[in-house]
């Protein structure tokens, strides 16, 4: 009850307590969480100041963070909507309010600036569409805050407003209008008045509700009022007043005192409707972060999911990927959670996201991570991304689980080729596949621009040492601007590595000046080579410098494919900024006369290598064919590198999948190259914990280890490979028993997928099946993921989410503090089969150098061929105790790991007789790509 200022003091502070509990409940769901609410103001009007410094104080109170964000009054109309473009896309302000009036010297539509506000965040209630919903009785937006006052003040009296009659004087949109709008909805029977009503007072003396929003100081007597009538003043209007000392006092639209004589319960002026428009104010702020925190904690995302039609048999890749419309992808991007900041959209089916969500969500426990390899493949390739998209299609779509599948980006070397592209296959792709496997966002562009940048500024720097004394060298280095001469940070990083703790370049000896200027690579050891991303064999040897303008200086180098370059492997790697900015600092390109390391950071190149990358830095979001999401993010070569996707996109997308979700991931080739790196160099650098690992295996792949003719691209299988064959694949089945092997040998459940081809019997899926469940496979299931969806490889779901309820006891393979021959030897024993390992003399010596140099401490990239367990492509099935040679060896020290070469590994492929370029072509009618797939 209330029936004075106290009065309605007291219901304030009830609804404070109420609201100071709400944001406590919120904070124990999320310790890093709190209510925000932005307050816009253009100008500087005292009058508005004194409210917002109410609103503050109220916020403050409560336990609501509120920013005054002052706009100047020169601000048109364009700055002020931009800045409220910015606050609604910013997913830290759940509360948004401009305040009125407007003071710019410039005309400002403020029915436009209110409705810019985002529906989500109007926490004023004026926004139209918010508005237009209070009009239907439809509450799920944001009632007005005045309006919503008046109804909570006369709630509070405890008196029912059903069946009432209800009177309201005014009728403007921020009070008069929806307050009548809520009186209906509450079922009173409502009148409106306003300036063109006749009979005022009689109307008025009909109310058992009064409702007063005139802007008319005191017009309404008690001789209006029904006895015992309920009065809401919403009015506030100064008139002279001698006595006080700024010569005016407030009053109200009512005559108070008079009012009083006859109302059961009036509101005072001022005290009264006022400070419980702020309290509705606080409320709707604790419903906006509310509604924002339930939608992040919500178990599953209302995911939209696209509906398969499978033909039978499946036509092209192309047509089935062409045959789907894919979801927009700011959609998709809402569904999972992410906020419209967080999204940068590459037209309507592709976007990078900001490396900003790990920061918002760091409280948030990440959900399940799966890793798909594959056994020793055949040249065709097992379906080892078709299976990774079947099985998250299959969580989610269809067991309504949130899942995520993390993928390479596809070079464009195989895509012009032979082997095609890796956006998956049948109905288990990524779409638009073309986009997937043609350019994307540019990310390996970026990674070939920034390669190149630091190749032509190594040979730029060689040249000018070769052509300069030191003196003239030096001052190139740092030279006077504008009469000041100053090191760059960079060069003061130099510096500091060379012991010259100086920061005036003049205050440098000539000594000090000749050791800064001068690298002295040893161009006979130089290690860091150009890059394309195309398969080019006759770049496979080069010599550069033989322009005249190089007076000589040749030397031979030659170009490697762009995903095998170091920095595309750092970019996997890289936790966030500063750690991918220290590993590209870090990167060795050259040993010195000395023989001492010459890293990027030396030649001054680090700070523009991050700038070529920044956007390569955030991953990709694309959808599979059924609508779910896929991050896409570096491709680092699976061969000379570890072959897997991002430690960044795997992040994000536990982040966003939460603690019930799943994230699964690829990684290259089978489990004895891309998945020990996965664990023991990808999960030790993120130290990102896997619950489970997923082979795929075909009939096919196992009859050609048992003995079956070679299986080429471009050409017919055999007939072994399309009619049953249990002999020939039993024989095979040692190559599945040891990838079993590998992978409980890190602690983790073993899920085999066996994914059916048309050809396959079902006595050939069955034998391994059943081979596979009785040596050391948490389960096998037999999948057609790639004819029938995800609705094929439900089987393969169900069992990955068993074992990852299951128990298991991740560990690395080695530890880091082994030698570098230990660690090789190990890997080759425990992954390959093994006997021994032998080494080069060069190798040997290389060796040494490495531990000196404290490289022995990092784990090892072993680089072999894909084809076979051993180092010869020739030899299939899974031979035991053979000799492993290892014939060179080299250090990646930005990404972090030594590689190890085992036989004749090309970092450069070529083009075969028959590239698929010749199928490849662009319809300039209807601007379609042709022959992709």
């Amino acid at each position: 009850m209330w029936n004075s200022k106290q009065g309605v003091d007291n219901v304030l502070e009830a609804i404070q307590d109420e609201l100071r509990k709400q944001v406590s409940e919120l904070r124990a769901k999320s310790a890093s969480f709190q209510p925000r609410l932005a307050i816009v103001q253009v100008g500087g009007r005292e009058d508005s100041n004194v409210y917002i410094r109410m609103k503050l104080k109220a916020a403050e109170n409560i336990g609501i963070s509120a920013d005054h964000i002052r706009l100047p009054r020169d601000s048109t109309q364009a700055e002020v909507l931009e800045k409220l473009a910015n606050l609604n896309e910013s997913p830290q302000v759940h509360g948004i309010i401009v305040q009125m009036p407007l003071d710019s010297e410039h005309q400002i539509d403020s029915h436009l600036v209110t409705d810019a506000v985002s529906s989500q965040k109007d926490v004023d209630g004026l926004n139209t569409e918010n508005e237009g919903r209070v009009a239907i009785g439809d509450f799920s937006g944001f009632i007005p805050c005045t309006p919503a006052g008046c109804i909570e003040l006369i709630k509070r009296t405890g008196v029912s407003i059903a069946g009432k009659t209800a009177v309201v004087l005014g009728r403007s949109r921020i009070v008069g209008t929806p307050v009548a709008e809520l009186l209906k909805w509450e079922h009173a029977t409502v009148t409106v008045c306003h300036s063109k009503t006749k009979n005022l007072s009689e109307i008025t003396k009909t109310a058992d509700i009064l409702v007063v929003a005139i802007g008319k100081p005191e017009m309404v007597r008690g001789s209006w009022i029904k006895p015992g009538a309920i009065v809401i003043d919403c009015g506030i209007n100064p008139i002279p007043d001698p006595s006080k000392a700024s010569k005016q006092r407030l009053v109200g639209d009512v005559a108070y005192e008079e009012a009083l004589q006859v109302a059961s319960h009036v509101t005072p002026v001022p005290g009264g409707v006022g400070p419980l428009t702020v309290a509705m104010l606080m409320r709707n702020t604790v419903l906006a972060a509310r509604r924002q925190l339930e939608r992040l904690l919500q178990p599953t995302w209302p995911l939209q999911v696209l509906r398969l039609n499978p033909l039978s048999p499946p036509p092209s890749d192309i047509v089935i990927a062409r045959s789907q419309k894919p979801k927009h992808i700011a959609k998709l991007a809402e569904e999972i959670g992410l906020f419209p900041r967080e999204v940068s959209q590459y037209g309507s089916t592709k976007a990078k996201i900001s490396l900003s969500v790990l920061d918002r969500l760091r409280d948030q426990r990440g959900g399940k991570y799966i890793v798909v390899a594959g056994i020793t493949p055949t040249p065709l390739g097992e379906g080892k991304s078709t299976t990774l998209l079947g099985l998250v299609q299959a969580l989610s779509a269809h067991r309504g689980r949130n899942a995520f599948a993390c993928m390479r980006q596809p070079s464009q070397g195989p895509t012009f080729g032979v082997k095609g592209g890796a956006a998956g296959g049948g109905y288990s792709q990524v779409i638009p596949m073309e986009d997937f496997n043609l350019h994307l966002t540019g990310d390996i562009h970026a990674v070939t621009a920034a390669n190149n940048l630091l190749a032509a500024q190594m040979d730029a720097r060689i040249f000018h040492e070769l052509t300069q004394k030191d003196g003239p060298l030096y001052d190139r280095l740092v030279p006077k601007i504008k009469g000041v001469r100053k090191f760059s940070a960079i060069q003061l990083r130099r510096l500091k590595r060379l012991g010259i703790n100086k920061t005036d370049p003049d205050s440098l000896t000539d000594e000090e000046r000749t050791k800064f200027a001068r690298l002295n690579i040893d161009t006979n050891k130089i290690m860091w080579n150009r890059v394309v991303d195309l398969n080019d064999r006759y770049l496979r040897k080069i010599t550069i410098g033989q322009s005249p303008t190089e007076k000589g200086f040749t030397r031979e180098t030659s170009f490697d494919i762009s995903v095998a370059s170091e920095i595309m492997a750092i970019l996997a790697l890289g936790k966030d900024f500063d750690d991918i900015k220290e590993r590209l600092a870090n990167m060795v390109v050259a040993l010195d006369k000395s023989g001492n390391p010459v890293t990027a950071d030396d030649l001054g190149v680090t700070g523009a290598l991050m700038v070529l990358l920044r956007d390569a830095l955030e991953p990709t979001l694309m959808q599979t064919l059924e609508g779910t999401p896929v991050l896409v993010h570096t491709g680092p070569f699976a061969n000379i590198a570890h072959g897997c996707s991002s430690i960044l996109a795997d992040k994000i997308a536990m982040k966003l999948a939460r603690e019930n979700g799943f994230v699964a991931t690829e990684a290259g080739f089978g489990s004895d190259i891309g998945m020990e790196k996965f664990f023991d160099i990808k999960c030790r650098a993120s130290g990102d914990v896997p619950h489970c690992a997923v082979i795929v295996s075909t009939v096919r792949a196992l009859k050609m280890h048992g003995g079956g003719p070679a299986v080429s691209p471009g050409q017919p299988l055999h007939d072994v490979y399309v009619q049953e064959n249990l002999e020939l694949l039993a024989k095979g089945l040692c190559n599945l028993g040891k990838h079993i092997s590998n992978g409980n040998k890190f602690g983790v459940p073993v899920v085999v997928a066996v994914n059916r081809h048309g050809n396959d019997t079902q006595a050939e899926l069955n034998l391994v099946k059943k081979f596979a469940e009785q040596n050391g496979a948490f389960r096998a299931v037999i999948c057609e993921h790639w004819a029938k969806g995800g609705a094929g490889a439900l089987d393969l779901a169900d069992a990955v989410i068993d074992a990852c309820d299951s128990n298991s006891s991740f560990d690395y393979l080695y530890p880091l503090g082994l030698s570098i021959q230990d660690k090789i030897l190990l890997i080759a024993r425990e992954m390959y089969g093994a006997g021994n390992v032998e080494y080069t003399d060069e190798v040997l010596d290389k060796i040494k150098t490495f531990t000196a140099m404290g490289y022995d401490k990092l784990p090892v990239c072993m680089a072999k061929t894909s084809n076979s367990l051993t180092a010869d492509p020739a030899v299939k099935g899974a031979p035991t105790g053979f000799t492993l040679r290892v014939n060179s060896i080299f250090v990646s020290v930005g990404a972090g790991f030594v590689v190890p070469m085992c036989g004749e590994i090309s970092k450069m492929p070529g083009l075969p007789t028959r590239p698929s370029i010749y199928d490849i072509d662009l319809n300039t009618e209807t601007m379609e790509i042709e022959g992709l797939f």
